[in-house]
């Protein structure tokens, strides 16, 4: 009986991997290249190239393959691309999802842990936010991963589905040995792109924005290390597998960390010289977003581990030994 993992070759859904296996598992990893790398996967797993908005792909690998589960990984998540790209957005994520959904009604399977984002809240009233905080996506890829949430519990209910949504928070890091980690292209996460610094890869790191209502006018966001966020979807995997209910839950450290707050810990890990321009916000960014992962912990047991200083760490491993990425 096989996990399949859509969007397997990206950055978490590659840690994913590697979790399920190093569990026994046997995992299905379907990814369409365009932001994933086949490189960050063994080469003995089983690999499919395909977009997952062709029924033909999905049928194919549940043909092939005894699925019993679903991990679902694959969207595009840029904010500020999805405030220039919305339908894109919604084609790509929403119809995905669709697709996928009507393949697992067609071939029996019943459950699926879904990558979903913080972004679903929007600009909060108050924070820690909890899961029960209004759901005001202030873009269009919070409102695709807001109406995906929506599209399996209305399949839930029709077609007995079951399924936990996973709300991240900032997710950094890498595999502890180094060995797999982030890569994205264009970068537009913020502890990738300090660190091209010290690689000399970047003059500087750009704060967009610094007159936020924040104690030093930067965002505040809450960090998760990959491993941590990975440990998450197995908890999520098992619940399920144990006759679990549906359930949605945030996953974050309950700690909010500025953008120069963060600056100053990579200059402190890296013990290298970080200098900083500031520039105009961004469309779309909330000014603080911190997570109450108290359900979580009550319902899964997920407790992180790492905290900034231990993420920043891992991905300066991976980075320093990768300044290029997966690529040669």
């Amino acid at each position: 009986m096989a996990v399949l993992i859509c969007g397997g070759a990206g950055y978490i859904g590659s840690h994913a991997v590697r979790a399920l296996r190093e569990q026994g598992r046997e995992v299905v990893v379907l990814d369409s290249l365009r932001t994933g790398h086949r490189q960050s996967l063994p080469a003995d797993v089983p690999f499919v190239e395909g977009d997952m908005r062709d029924p033909a792909v999905l049928d194919a690998i549940f043909a092939r393959h005894t699925v019993e589960s679903v991990l679902h990984f694959a969207a595009s998540s840029l904010v500020g691309e999805s405030m220039q790209l919305p339908l894109q957005y919604f084609s790509n994520n929403v119809h995905g999802m669709q697709v996928l959904l009507e393949a697992m009604v067609r071939h029996g399977v019943e459950r699926i842990v879904f990558s979903s984002s913080a972004a679903v809240y929007g600009e909060p009233d108050s924070v820690p936010i909890t899961e029960e905080a209004p759901l005001r996506p202030g873009n269009p890829y919070g409102e695709s991963k807001r109406i995906m949430e929506s599209m399996m519990r209305w399949a839930a209910a029709a077609h007995g589905l079951r399924y936990v949504s996973l709300r991240y928070f900032n997710v950094g890091g890498a595999a502890a040995d180094g060995s797999i980690g982030e890569d994205h292209r264009p970068e537009s996460h913020l502890i990738p792109l300090i660190l091209q610094v010290p690689l000399g890869r970047r003059p500087h790191i750009t704060i967009f924005g610094d007159d936020y209502d924040t104690p030093d006018g930067t965002c505040i966001r809450d960090y998760v290390g990959v491993e941590d966020l990975i440990e998450a979807h197995t908890l999520a995997l098992r619940h399920l597998e144990a006759g679990g209910q549906s359930d949605v839950f945030n996953l974050g450290s309950e700690q909010g960390f500025s953008v120069r707050q963060m600056i100053e810990t990579a200059r402190r890990v890296t013990g290298r010289p970080l200098p900083v321009v500031v520039g105009a916000r961004r469309p779309g960014d909330p000014a603080r977003l911190v997570a109450s992962s108290r359900k979580a912990g009550d319902v899964l047991g997920w407790q992180p581990r790492q905290g900034v200083d231990e993420i920043i760490a891992s991905a300066w491993r991976w980075h320093s030994r990768h300044p290029a990425g997966y690529k040669k």
